[in-house]
């Protein structure tokens, strides 16, 4: 209670609301468990709560390797000659890993900072090669790339930017590829071919030679686990690519085996120029982020005068050499392959929703899931924020078991090491309260 008290009158916290007094204070966790201050032990099912966290929590030998380091070196700068090894061999680590052509990586402290850095790279790339005008950048709605000012504006979550004064100029948000909501959005239209016609209007009418990149994530995480139909990132990496427009990834969510994959960018064929990680690149026990480009790119950026931007704590050698031993235990304990066993767990645990009459859609990809709640399953009217967030109230309060409201969405992404018995049980306490869920957003007594 005194930890709760402290928390309301001293901690501003992430997308915190006035309305909003419940406190949860977790103070430690161990595998997919947590416990919060009062003693209560919950299920971890969704990642540290906020897609993270793929290792589990309150691994002995990430312990080790930070204490290890800290021993030796606990800090010193990355800037202009200076560097360290474990941000050297970390860097070449992931270049091996990433899709082929990316080579080179500049540490942030997170995935706000790494969508930064891109987009101020991809302008500055442009400006260098001596195309000035080079400066909007193309995103899409109900994407998520962050919350400092430009990732920020590149959100496509109107709340992100309202109220703030002037935002980034020179954004401009695109649909999105929404199965889901076809017929509403794109009509009788083949999706791709609608999309990538409303990309190319979009082009013309702001100007090829006007534009730096478009940002987009593989699967969009934050629009609820949205996965583009096969055909449409290699259409869009053809057209972009046409233009001379650079194409970010951002892979912040899906990076390091969340969807089955090092990177989804390579299993969805978009031929990326810069990529943008965090969440699990440390994994989780520390803030860490990269954004990582192309030979070009970074060539262009350092042979013309260099790239005058960085961070404190960019490359931070403790952080770093958690980095190293997140892809040791990625590849020791095949993580990767984990993924696609916790996509079969979920599809069979969550399908009885699928027949309740507040589920409009489940997806799941990889260790992915999300339920799209609506008010009417004809009309597909989404269902407001706030019961959703009741729903995981309720979720937690009845099963202890954490998972996330994302606006009309609720979803999952628990650590990559959870069991099939934690999944399942994930699965049947959401499918239990979404069952006394109704249409006009209560929930019933069980």
């Amino acid at each position: 209670a005194e930890l709760e008290d402290l928390d309301r009158r001293h901690l501003f916290r992430s997308m915190q609301r006035g309305d909003i007094h419940d406190r949860v204070v977790i103070v430690r966790g161990q595998g997919c468990t947590v416990w919060d201050a009062r003693g209560n032990e919950l299920l971890d099912a969704a990642g540290g709560g906020v897609w993270h966290s793929p290792l589990g929590h309150g691994r002995p030998e990430m312990a080790e390797a930070a204490a290890r380091q800290i021993g030796e070196l606990e800090y010193f700068t990355s800037l202009l000659e200076f560097s360290n090894d474990q941000a050297i061999r970390l860097a070449a680590r992931i270049a091996r890993l990433a899709p082929e052509g990316i080579e080179r990586v500049f540490f942030t402290s997170g995935g706000s900072e790494s969508v930064e850095t891109a987009i101020k790279a991809a302008r500055l790339y442009h400006h260098r090669r001596g195309d000035t005008d080079r400066t909007w950048i193309l995103s899409r709605h109900y994407s998520f790339h962050g919350a400092a000012y430009g990732s920020g504006t590149a959100t496509g979550f109107p709340p992100m930017q309202d109220g703030v004064g002037p935002n980034l100029p020179h954004v401009e948000k695109l649909s999105p590829p929404y199965p889901y909501r076809a017929a509403d959005l794109y009509g009788d239209q083949d999706p791709t071919d609608f999309l990538l016609a409303e990309l190319e209007r979009t082009i013309h009418r702001i100007g090829p030679g006007n534009i730096a990149a478009m940002i987009g994530e593989p699967v969009m995480a934050g629009g609820g686990v949205l996965t583009p139909p096969a055909d449409y990132w290699p259409r869009v990496r053809q057209l972009l690519r046409e233009h001379g427009i650079l194409l970010i990834a951002d892979e912040v969510v899906t990076a390091y085996g969340r969807t089955g994959a090092w990177f989804d960018s390579a299993v969805r064929g978009m031929e990326p120029d810069m990529i943008t990680m965090a969440k699990g690149i440390a994994g989780g026990y520390a803030p860490l982020g990269a954004t990582l480009m192309t030979d070009e790119v970074a060539d262009t950026l350092l042979d013309t005068g260099g790239f005058f931007h960085g961070y404190t704590f960019q490359g931070h050698p403790v952080a770093c050499a958690l980095g190293l031993a997140t892809i040791d235990i990625i590849e020791k304990e095949n993580l990767i392959g984990q993924a696609h066993r916790i996509e079969d767990w979920f599809r069979t645990g969550l399908a009885p929703a699928t027949e309740l009459p507040t589920v409009g859609d489940l997806r799941v990809v990889g260790s992915l899931a999300a339920l799209e709640l609506v008010a009417d399953r004809t009309t597909r009217e989404p269902l407001g924020w706030t019961p959703v967030e009741q729903v995981a109230f309720e979720v937690r309060r009845a099963h202890g078991v954490i998972a996330r409201p994302y606006g009309h969405m609720l979803v999952l992404a628990p650590p990559l090491v959870i069991g099939e018995q934690e999944a399942a049980r994930a699965a049947e306490a959401v499918v239990e309260v979404v069952s006394r869920l109704s249409p006009d957003g209560t929930i019933a007594a069980r």
